[in-house]
C-alpha cells in the first residue's frame, strides 16, 4: 500500500470498529483525513486489536515521524557537560528516553487532536502505549501518585522508551511549598528510573506547565536544579535534554542557564 492507502486502510479499519461511525465519511484530502485517525485513535479505549492493523500502523506512523524529520542527541550541542537544550517536537528526538507529562490515569490523553503532549506522544507511539500503559495501570491497581513515574517502550517512536510522570496540578494563582516538592520529585523519579534500567539519555519536556498551570519560569528553575542536584548526589553520567516546545520556555532556560 501506498502512504494514502495506508492512512484510508487504517481509518476504515478502526470506523469499522464501532457501528456508531457507521455514518462517518472519510474525507478526501490529508490533512483532513490524518486528524480523522487521530481522532480515532486517541478516543480508542485501552482494548486488543489485530495484528494485521498494528502492522500498517507501525509502517505508518514510522513514515510520518521520518517525513517530520528526526534530530539524533549526537547532532546536538551540549551547553555544559551532559545538558543540552533543544526547541522542537519531542516526538522527533531519537535519545534513549523521552519524559511524558502523563495524566494519573496513565494510559493517555483521550481528547481528539488535543495539543497536550501526552496526546502527541501516544498519537505517534501508535496503538500499543496505550495497551502497554493500560496493563500497568490494572496490575497496580490504582491511579498514578503525582511525582512518581512508570517506563514503557517507545513503539514507533525514535526513543528506545516512554517515562511518564504526573506533575502537579496548580489550582491557586501561585504553586504551593506541595507543588514545588513534588514538580521535583517528577524530575528525581524520572532520572532514578532511567538510571535504573542503564538508559545513556532522557529528554524532559517542561513537566506541568501548560494545561497544569505551573509557572513556566519558576517550574525551569526546579527543573535545572533537581537535574543539577541529582547527577552530583548520584555521579550519574546520564545525558539529559530539556526538550522546550514554545519560544518562551526557550528564553527562560538560556537566561537560566547563562547565569548557572
Amino acid at each position: 500500500m501506498t502512504h494514502d492507502e495506508m492512512r484510508k486502510w487504517l481509518i476504515e479499519y478502526l470506523l469499522s470498529e464501532r457501528k456508531e461511525y457507521k455514518s462517518i465519511a472519510i474525507p478526501d484530502d490529508r490533512i483532513s483525513q490524518w486528524k480523522l485517525l487521530r481522532s480515532l485513535m486517541n478516543i480508542r479505549p485501552a482494548v486488543p486489536i489485530s495484528s494485521e492493523f498494528l502492522a500498517v500502523q507501525d509502517e505508518f506512523l514510522r513514515k510520518e515521524i521520518s517525513a517530520k524529520g528526526i534530530t539524533e542527541l549526537d547532532t546536538l550541542t551540549p551547553i555544559s557537560d551532559g545538558i543540552y537544550l533543544r526547541q522542537g517536537d519531542i516526538t522527533t528526538l531519537r535519545s534513549d528516553a523521552i519524559v511524558n507529562a502523563a495524566n494519573s490515569g496513565m494510559t493517555g490523553c483521550y481528547a481528539p487532536c488535543h495539543g497536550c503532549i501526552d496526546n502527541a506522544i501516544h498519537t505517534y507511539a501508535g496503538i500499543e502505549l496505550r495497551l502497554e500503559c493500560n496493563e500497568i495501570m490494572k496490575k497496580q491497581g490504582h491511579e498514578e501518585p503525582t511525582g512518581q513515574a512508570k517506563i514503557t517502550n517507545g513503539w514507533n517512536l525514535p526513543s528506545s522508551y516512554v517515562i511518564h510522570t504526573v506533575g502537579p496540578i496548580v489550582y491557586s494563582e501561585y504553586p504551593t511549598e506541595v507543588d514545588r516538592k513534588l514538580l521535583a520529585s517528577c524530575y528525581s523519579s524520572c532520572l532514578s528510573l532511567a538510571d535504573e534500567n542503564k538508559l545513556g539519555s532522557i529528554a524532559f519536556c517542561c513537566i506541568s506547565t501548560g494545561e497544569f498551570h505551573f509557572p513556566n519560569k519558576e517550574a525551569a528553575e526546579i527543573a535545572l536544579s533537581t537535574v543539577s542536584d541529582y547527577l552530583k548526589r548520584t555521579g550519574s553520567r546520564i545525558k539529559v535534554v530539556f526538550n522546550v516546545f514554545k519560544d518562551e520556555d526557550r528564553r527562560i532556560y538560556e537566561e537560566l542557564l547563562r547565569t548557572r
